[in-house]
Order: C-alpha cells, then structure tokens, then sequence
C-alpha cells in the first residue's frame, strides 16, 4: 500500500484522469474530493463491499439464460453511452 501525506488542498492523480484531493480536515475527518470519469465507479469501501455482495447472491440464484440476457442487456447499454 502506498501512503502519502496531503495537506488541506493538495491533491494525488491515478493514471491522467483520475484526482483525488483533500477538500476539509476536521479533528479526526478528512473530506475528499474525487474527479473521475462517469465510467469508473466511485464508492465507500463499505458500499462497494455490499454491491459485491448483492452482484454475487444475485448471481448466484440466476440462471444461466438469465445471466445471458442480463449482459445483452448491459452490452447494449454500454454501446448506447458511446
């Protein structure tokens, strides 16, 4: 794990178009600020960990021609955002 040291403002990028910045510290918060494309998903680690979750049992009680049509579905949507 990398870890670095911002102070109030200072920012890191990941990769050109991805920045993080610290917008507020209080006494034991620090706010950030995220700058991504719409395309990269930006979560709470805790968020992200239950979307996982739901994305397994969901796929876990389809089947096979559900899961099929569901990434039609999703290709489709994809090539429609282009």
């Amino acid at each position: 794990m990398l870890v670095l040291s911002r102070k109030l403002n200072e920012a890191i990028r990941i990769g050109g178009d991805i920045s993080i910045r610290v917008v507020r510290i209080d006494r034991d918060t620090v706010r950030l600020g995220v700058s991504a494309p719409k395309d990269i998903g930006v979560h709470r680690e805790e968020v992200y960990l239950e979307i996982v979750e739901n994305n397994i049992a969901a796929a876990e009680s389809a089947t096979p021609e559900q899961l099929s049509l569901r990434l039609q579905q999703l290709k489709a949507e994809a090539a429609n955002s282009l």
